[in-house]
């Protein structure tokens, strides 16, 4: 006989401890989520510690994210210094001076129920088509230095297009701090020292600094690499995954602008590993992101400093990491978000994605007081999914290279050489290049137009192309790819340059708001 939930069995107190940007975006969405509902949030935020910071670039998503809440591109941009970007631009990563994009986009249009795709890959090998990338109005705009938004209903798939944010963490942290409390959420501000549990190994009492104590009956951990509830309360353990991911610190700085801001983030590959700069509107964030097992310390701040010059708006500092995630997300009555959760290098600006995610999960699993295992185990299942997918994608990045002027690349690539990548990154590859099929997970974070972009970006295509291409004999075929192509360009033509929509519609505006 089942038994009727009463109201007894609600879980009513949500501690989330830890603010930044992980504690506040939770904050904020859930508040919103369950308003009109008596469960109350706090956030206990310690004043000693502040935001990390290395997230600054963002995918569409974050978009969704903030909209859910009822924010607006525009004013969101105004208030946190925000650029627009419409893809990645890896520089050195197949070969020293070359250089490829990944573009939120498709590529081209499909012709008779026939991918573009294998047409493309027709085109190419009889010399009718130059890179993938010509055919994505998302990639031209950003090359071309410009940003329009996407039309709403695009009259063909050559418009489709999206885009996401650079922005200032902890001025977005601010901003969502802000909407959380106006919303009810309850800010405690102080330094946890000690962590209480049941006789049953449950969180039950944060012991504060100076005496508070803060109750809970689900309590969310965004205390960041440290995990002070997952792992320093309940010991959860954690899987390290520097077996395929070598790269394990980073030095940032901010750095003045010089020229434009560009509407996408660029990555250049260095000896033993990669650096980031992302425009903002008053500065530029950097960092270094490189293997200490083949690149001391010193001499990775010393190149990073280099490479900034006088632009260099403070002194680089050293963050270390460990790639991987906690064994279980979700631990007893406490769940891991962001950095307490999992580590994986910001190559494709997932971090901010990745909360994303894990608040739509608590969402839909959020429990009663006697926390069912079943969606406990669902949760967790679902999170190591994703972050193994999204892990897969990152090492598809170091196991393709074609770099040969360093141990750190001739590494990466012997370990796909070697077949010691993960089983559903190897089939995943083989079969592309076996038939041109990008094969597809569940909770998979990017999209096979994100694969195509990395595949033919370090030239690793199929060998033969779908039969059914051939239905288009050659002269039709480069008719319609040159239309292809013409329609691209005009689009970009039309379009403004970045930094006059900027100026236009997001620093303009904030002005006339200030005046």
């Amino acid at each position: 006989m089942t038994r009727a939930l009463t109201s007894e069995q609600n879980i009513r107190r949500l501690v989330i401890v830890g603010g930044g940007t992980a504690g506040w975006m939770a904050a904020a969405s859930l508040q919103h989520h369950f308003s009109g509902t008596p469960l109350s949030i706090a956030v206990v935020e310690s004043p000693e510690i502040g935001t990390i910071g290395v997230g600054e670039a963002t995918t569409p998503t974050i978009r969704r994210f903030y909209q859910q809440l009822g924010l607006r591109d525009l004013p969101v941009m105004q208030a946190i210094g925000a650029t627009c970007k419409l893809g990645i631009q890896f520089n050195h990563w197949k070969a020293p001076n070359h250089s490829f994009f990944h573009p939120f986009s498709v590529f081209g249009q499909s012709l008779n129920g026939v991918d573009f795709l294998q047409y493309w890959l027709k085109a190419k090998s009889a010399g009718l088509a130059g890179e993938l990338s010509d055919f994505s109005l998302g990639a031209q705009l950003a090359l071309a230095g410009k940003f329009s938004p996407p039309a709403p209903k695009p009259a063909s798939t050559l418009s489709v297009y999206d885009w996401a944010l650079h922005l200032d963490a902890g001025r977005f942290a601010e901003l969502l701090r802000q909407h959380a409390l106006q919303g009810g959420v309850r800010h405690i501000q102080g330094t946890i020292e000690r962590v209480q549990k049941t006789d049953d190994g449950l969180v039950q009492t944060l012991h504060l600094r100076g005496g508070d104590t803060v109750d809970g009956d689900l309590f969310i951990d965004c205390s960041g690499f440290r995990g002070l509830l997952i792992e320093g309360a309940l010991e959860t353990g954690f899987e390290d995954w520097g077996q395929w991911l070598l790269c394990d610190a980073a030095w940032v700085a901010p750095s003045a602008r010089s020229g434009r801001a560009n509407p996408y983030t660029r990555v250049d590959a260095h000896g033993a590993g990669w650096q980031w700069n992302i425009p903002l509107q008053e500065r530029d964030g950097n960092g270094r992101v490189f293997a200490s097992r083949f690149l001391p310390d010193a001499q990775a701040q010393a190149e990073f400093a280099e490479s900034l010059g006088e632009r260099a708006l403070a002194e680089p500092r050293l963050i270390r990491f460990q790639p991987g995630i906690r064994k279980r997300a979700w631990n007893g009555n406490v769940i891991a978000l962001g950095l307490a959760a999992g580590f994986l290098e910001p190559l494709e600006s997932t971090s901010i994605a990745l909360i994303e995610t894990g608040i739509e999960r608590i969402k839909q699993l959020f429990p009663s007081r006697g926390i069912e295992p079943v969606i406990v185990d669902e949760f967790n299942q679902q999170t190591r999914l994703e972050y193994e997918r999204v892990r897969d994608f990152i090492i598809l990045h170091y196991a393709l290279n074609g770099r040969d002027d360093s141990d750190f690349w001739r590494e990466c690539r012997a370990m796909w050489l070697r077949g010691d990548v993960p089983e559903t990154l190897r089939s995943k590859i083989e079969l592309f290049k076996a038939r041109g099929y990008v094969k597809r997970y569940r909770w998979e974070m990017f999209q096979p137009a994100s694969w195509l972009a990395l595949f033919s970006g370090f030239d690793y295509l199929p060998e033969h192309w779908d039969l059914a291409a051939d239905r288009i004999p050659d002269p039709a075929l480069r008719s319609s790819l040159e239309s292809m192509q013409q329609s691209v360009r005009a689009a970009v033509t039309e379009a403004p340059d970045h930094d006059e929509f900027l100026a236009r519609y997001v620093l303009g505006a904030q002005q006339e708001s200030s005046t």
